[in-house]
């Protein structure tokens, strides 16, 4: 059974990234299920550190971009909306090059909180980074902006 109340249009979606600093990175959804959200991202100059290696803290703005989406399909925006409170990553393998992907999954979805998974893999599979965000859910300040309506 799918967890969203929003419409899941990727091209809906994608387009709330227009002028915000996911559009600067390249971060693009793909996918989406019952229960995750999936985005790409590049690794060139915009994404790597000086060594040439991926940035630890790109990796986190994918993350919680994904994490946060997600979190935010799952409310009815004029009533709710959510705001990041916490955010780990492990980084656990160099990426130089390509593509890393990244998967949202809910761990917990409450009523004030949401926990969230985010697995970014390279584009062998191998797992870069495992982050875990947790969401707190709000009352909607004067409802929600016009872009992120259905």
């Amino acid at each position: 059974m799918a967890i969203w109340k929003q419409p899941t249009d990727l091209d809906r979606i994608n387009g709330w990234s227009r002028g915000t600093m996911m559009e600067t990175l390249g971060i693009h959804f793909i996918g989406i299920g019952d229960d995750w959200l999936r985005g790409t991202m590049p690794v060139d100059h915009r994404t790597q550190q000086p060594f040439g290696l991926l940035h630890g803290g790109a990796s986190v703005v994918l993350a919680e971009t994904l994490g946060s989406t997600a979190s935010l399909l799952t409310l009815d925006v004029d009533k709710q909306v959510a705001v990041g409170l916490d955010i780990n990553a492990n980084h656990v393998r160099g990426v130089r090059g390509g593509v890393v992907t990244g998967t949202a999954k809910a761990l917990h979805l409450g009523r004030t909180t949401q926990v969230w998974e985010i697995r970014i893999e390279e584009e062998t599979g191998k797992l870069v980074c495992l982050s875990r965000l947790t969401m707190a859910v709000i009352a909607s300040p004067g409802g929600a902006p016009g872009n992120l309506r259905a």
